[in-house]
């Protein structure tokens, strides 16, 4: 049977909403414009003090509901407000001094938005299953995990020398699943759906990937830069035998060793014209970049340079530490891909180590930077302090699994889904299970 599952969309101490069509909640109807206020640890509606409220549509199919000011693009360079338009209930709850807007809907239209999210609607078929699959599998996984995992505890060792955060089982404790990039971008029926997506969903309806008779925890990010990641460099410590880096070319090998600094140079400044996701087709990419991403043209390989100024202000300003000027970022620990998962950060005042990937992308950059793959020169050194760094890196996101631009261009070269499928994720089947 198909579930239904809970999306938390947006979260403020006024949530403003309209009703497309008449909506109700313990026997009342409304539509139009409302407003929820946030009041005292309750739910301030329509005059009356409630812990939640659930409104539910008369015609499922073809009503909707629209959310005011809803963010996208949490903490990204991108980030913005926008209105957007949703199919069945809304649920709004006060939760740690505000109001959570909770969308509750089935899996298989939850899907339809998704992979109109995460990527253009007018994508390639095969692309569109491949994502349906991944979509649906990663989200099912998730919520068998939370089945078995039942704190909101943050994971993170923190001391005086070292600070190390992954993000996954302190996500979220009063819904399944968030709409953002944390999850999967879910942005109702904002974005516009084609009849390629919902055929990609009906071709897919109900199947995921499966091992050792377990749901997958599919993974994806838009570029790995040529190699993809290991699951427990950006996460738990945690192996998965089929979340394994692998080239992101044909015939591809697994990738075991883990990189030298020489070597990491050598594939960040001469990569292979044979990685699929080494493309500029404008056409490829538009499929996969929506038109905030598209602001970063970048992704495969990138630069970014920092005076002494900015970069200390920056790690200040991140970290909530000052540590004076800074004198050498040092790689600690990286991954098969290059990938760090721990920098020393060595400064006159204070030294610390930072992990894993995302910490590091984050305090390296005033949203995220683009990944962790990157090497480091420090140019014009005055008293043993440089004066400029200058970070060269590939892919964007943490390369662990399925790479978005890979799998359109594989798409485009006449790849089916099941082998682009199999391609990022090995030792797999595709099995239906509703």
């Amino acid at each position: 049977m198909e579930p239904h599952i809970n999306i938390g969309i947006l979260s403020s101490s006024q949530i403003r909403f309209i009703f497309n069509e008449d909506y109700f909640s313990e026997n009342k109807l409304y539509s139009g414009l409302q407003t929820a206020m946030y009041e005292n640890g309750k739910v301030r509606f329509n005059d009356e003090l409630l812990d939640k409220i659930i409104f539910s549509a008369e015609n499922k199919n073809s009503a909707s509901f629209d959310l005011l000011d809803v963010v996208i693009g949490i903490g990204f360079h991108w980030e913005r407000k926008e209105n957007q338009r949703f199919k069945g209930d809304l649920k709004i709850i006060a939760r740690d001094g505000e109001l959570i807007a909770v969308n509750i809907i089935s899996v298989e239209n939850y899907l339809a938005s998704v992979i109109s999210s995460e990527m253009s609607a007018t994508s390639s078929l095969e692309l569109l299953k491949a994502h349906a699959v991944i979509s649906r599998s990663w989200l099912l996984a998730q919520l068998d995990a939370k089945k078995e995992v039942k704190s909101c505890v943050s994971q993170m060792i923190s001391t005086d020398t070292e600070r190390i955060k992954w993000y996954d089982k302190d996500d979220h404790c009063h819904f399944d699943i968030c709409a953002d990039d944390h999850c999967q971008r879910y942005q109702g029926i904002t974005r516009a759906t084609t009849d390629c997506v919902q055929q990609a969903i009906d071709a897919t309806c109900g199947q995921v990937l499966m091992y050792a008779d377990k749901i997958c925890d599919t993974r994806f990010s838009k570029c790995c830069g040529g190699i993809s990641e290991l699951f427990q460099s950006c996460w738990q410590d945690k192996h998965y035998d089929y979340l394994l880096p692998v080239e992101d070319k044909p015939n591809s090998k697994v990738c075991t060793e883990k990189m030298t600094e020489q070597d990491l140079e050598q594939f960040v400044k001469h990569p292979s014209a044979g990685d699929f996701c080494n493309t500029t087709d404008a056409v490829v990419l538009s499929q996969v970049l929506n038109s905030y991403d598209q602001e970063t043209p970048d992704f495969y390989r990138w630069q970014v340079e920092y005076s002494q100024i900015e970069v200390s202000q920056l790690l200040k300003k991140k970290l909530h530490i000052d540590f004076g000027e800074i004198i050498d970022l040092i790689p600690v620990e990286r991954g098969v891909s290059g990938r760090l998962i721990k920098l020393k950060i060595a400064g006159t005042k204070r030294t610390l180590v930072l992990g894993k990937e995302l910490e590091i992308r984050k305090a390296l950059s005033n949203s995220h930077l683009y990944s962790s793959a990157f090497i480091i020169e420090k140019k014009n050194i005055e008293n043993n302090i440089p004066q400029k760094f200058i970070l060269t890196g590939a892919g964007w996101g943490h390369g662990v699994g399925l790479c978005q631009i890979g799998a359109a261009v594989m798409a485009e070269k006449g790849y089916l889904y099941g082998e682009i499928l199999f391609h990022y994720f090995k030792n797999t089947e595709l099995k239906n299970i509703y």
